[in-house]
């Protein structure tokens, strides 16, 4: 794989997040609210979690999960917690860190597809999200507040959606009640290379 089509920024960004996420110290602050410390797992040892993710976070080929390009198509590895993508045209790769939900029962694993680009998008809580966190707002627009951080692709599942995030210290975690987040800089460069109807397949 050529530095032009796998770029090395994106590893040494997921290397310096794990790094920050393991000397970061616990702040004490609100743990009701969307974006508190609260919605991201702390696991038993991050050390640990970083090591494992470090080495599993590897190029991959495209042709063991997608029968073809069209349209290009986004691979969601939930236990390496990683995005892949590739062009129709097999031009781009990209590899990107990202946070998984919190636990098993809201994972859901399968193929899917973007059904919608929203540019600014604004979040308002699942009623499942609203059932467990009777606190939250039931609706937040877009901005620094916003969960679902400065782009968002929807998937053909409902309330599924890969997106951004303003909390840094989600990606690599386990942090979301079913979605995939990226760092804002990585979906703004996702949501421009993907389109309506990418295929995607999580993992």
């Amino acid at each position: 794989m050529s530095d032009k089509i796998f770029k090395t920024p994106s590893r040494r960004a997921f290397l310096a997040g794990s790094a920050a996420m393991v000397a970061a110290p616990a702040v004490a602050q609100d743990t009701s609210g969307v974006n508190s410390a609260a919605t991201t797992q702390n696991e038993r040892d991050i050390n640990e979690v970083v090591r494992r993710n470090i080495s599993s976070f590897r190029t991959l080929d495209w042709q063991p999960y997608f029968d073809n390009l069209r349209k290009g198509a986004i691979l969601v590895d939930i236990d390496s917690r990683a995005v892949h993508y590739w062009s129709e045209d097999q031009s781009v790769y990209k590899l990107y860190p990202s946070s998984v939900p919190l636990t098993d029962d809201l994972t859901r694993r399968g193929r899917t597809r973007v059904i919608l680009k929203d540019p600014e998008p604004s979040w308002r809580p699942t009623p499942s999200m609203l059932k467990r966190n009777p606190e939250w707002p039931p609706y937040i627009g877009p901005g620094p507040d916003n969960p679902l951080g400065t782009r968002s692709l929807h998937l053909s599942w409902t309330y599924y959606r890969i997106h951004g995030t303003h909390d840094t210290r989600k990606i690599g975690r386990k942090s979301s009640n079913g979605c995939i987040g990226l760092y804002n800089e990585h979906i703004e460069e996702l949501y421009e290379m993907a389109s309506v109807g990418t295929q995607v397949l999580l993992i």
